[in-house]
């Protein structure tokens, strides 16, 4: 990749100023800008900016969220940021991903931009977006400056923005110092923009932007119309990409893990953002690790494949489903017996799933179904079932909870209370996952020496509906021989 010519954040000061801040990037092979290139770059240029354009399609939903938060906090000023770009290496940076409770709000992705809502009054807001103008063209921004738009693409202007998002626009490099002068009580969002805290140092405190950080956490648990066909969006591409992986796996078997790995991220990137979370694509005696994400293991006929991935869309919500897979096509008799157990305990766990149970109903079932099936086996001595559950001991073999949130983050409205969450009563439009497994690690010596090494999860994305739930990734087989002939299928 090309180096830009200058420094990654020149100092913004007045017009005249920058143009002599603009300067080249050490050990640049340029010596500098002549004062007839500067006057040439300067001219010539088509204007580009772009009229009439309609809203995103989630702006009503957005507008609807934003007065949900003011209701919530009259007479507060209220600052929500997306958060800034992160180096990766020297002047490299990581894709950037805007901050959730910033998207949720706002609709946009762009970095460094801040949602601000100045109290009217007792009651009600007004919101305005703070964002980075158009790189400038009179002082080379747009040219010399790392992330002007000749090196990393057109922004929209503060004018697009506002059709965009249906929210007033204003230049983010304004709102430091207007954030030092403002006066009453403000919340902010932690841990995403530090020149945005630093403005507010002494305006806020940690106790009270936890509770806007919980709140905008709990609003998200109950998924708008918008939200759930954005969920479903992201279960169908990860189903394509389940596809995808099978339709390749003796490539993987000439390769290694790795291979799957990319595989699914051509079908996030194709068909969304990016995915959702590090893919987990573990063969053999790697499915037992939890999150394997290193994913650079060997891929071999007659040994299972858990793979754990999900698509995130365009617009930020994501799946996460996870199939276990024969890699040959075929379970064997004692993976087949292992693979049905954690089918079965999911079957219960998605059952418990309806509007009014408790959010722990779907986990106990699961759990329960899964402490049967040990005590069957023999792996629990003579204890009950009662017992075992009592003490946790099938923990050894599940070591997980049995699904979670699920949203703008795999693991969405984390913030949340525990009263709200996992001691909350379930309602229509929740969205979780049911995710029970069994995993023998390679040397464990208390089963068996043929189970070791085995790991097997299945896990589906599930929405609460009025009269009971909706299998949101019902389009990828779960039952044993439903996926051994999925599995031909696409295999021809």
């Amino acid at each position: 990749m090309p180096e830009e010519l200058i420094p990654e954040n020149p100092e913004q000061e007045t017009e005249e100023n920058e143009a002599e801040k603009v300067k080249q990037r050490k050990n640049g092979l340029y010596p500098g800008v002549s004062d007839e290139l500067a006057a040439n770059m300067k001219s010539g240029w088509a204007d580009t900016e772009l009229h009439d354009l309609q809203p995103i399609a989630q702006a009503e939903h957005t507008a609807a969220r934003r007065a949900a938060l003011s209701a919530r906090f009259p007479g507060e000023r209220l600052v929500i940021p997306a958060g800034n770009l992160k180096t990766r290496s020297n002047d490299t940076e990581y894709a950037f991903r805007a901050s959730t409770e910033y998207a949720y709000l706002t609709g946009d992705q762009t970095q460094d931009g801040v949602l601000v809502l100045e109290p009217t009054g007792e009651r009600g807001h007004e919101a305005t977006v703070y964002l980075l103008p158009r790189s400038n063209r009179e002082n080379g921004e747009f040219w010399l400056d790392g992330q002007g738009e000749l090196w990393v693409g057109r922004r929209n202007s503060l004018a697009e923005a506002e059709q965009l998002l249906g929210i007033p626009a204003k230049d983010v490099r304004e709102l430091p110092a207007a954030l030092t002068e403002a006066t009453g009580p403000v919340r902010a969002v932690r841990g995403h923009d530090a020149a945005i805290e630093a403005a507010l140092t002494d305006k806020v405190t940690a106790e009270r932007d936890e509770e806007l950080r919980v709140h905008l956490s709990e609003a998200r648990l109950v998924k708008d119309a918008f939200e759930i066909a954005e969920l479903q969006k992201a279960c169908d591409a990860t189903a394509r990409g389940f596809e995808d992986v099978v339709k390749s796996l003796d490539k993987a078997e000439a390769t290694s893990e790795r291979f799957i790995e990319g595989t699914f991220f051509l079908r996030a990137r194709i068909e969304g953002n990016d995915i959702g979370y590090g893919s987990i694509c573990a063969a053999g005696p790697h499915a037992t690790t939890l999150h394997w994400v290193r994913n650079d293991g060997a891929v071999r006929a007659g040994e299972l494949l858990l793979l754990d991935a999900g698509v995130e869309t365009n617009d930020l919500y994501t799946a996460d489903v996870t199939r276990t897979l024969p890699i040959n096509g075929t379970f064997s008799p004692l993976q087949r017996k292992i693979y049905d157990a954690v089918y079965e305990a999911q079957e219960a766990g998605i059952a418990a799933v309806k509007p009014g149970a408790d959010f722990r109903d779907f986990h106990d079932a699961s759990q329960r179904v899964l402490a049967e099936k040990l005590v069957e086996w023999g792996l629990l001595g003579d204890l009950s079932v009662e017992k075992v559950l009592e003490l946790g001991l099938q923990r050894r073999w599940t070591l997980h909870g049995t699904g979670h949130m699920l949203g703008m983050d795999v693991h969405d409205c984390a913030a949340a209370r525990t009263e709200a969450y996992v001691n909350g009563t379930l309602e229509p439009g929740v969205c979780l996952t049911v995710e029970p497994g069994l995993y023998f690690q390679a040397d464990d010596l208390t089963v068996p020496e043929e189970y070791r090494g085995i790991g097997v999860r299945i896990e589906d994305d599930i929405l609460v509906t009025e009269d009971g739930n909706r299998n949101l990734s019902a389009a990828l087989p779960r039952q044993a021989d439903e996926v051994e002939a999925w599995m031909a299928q696409l295999k021809g």
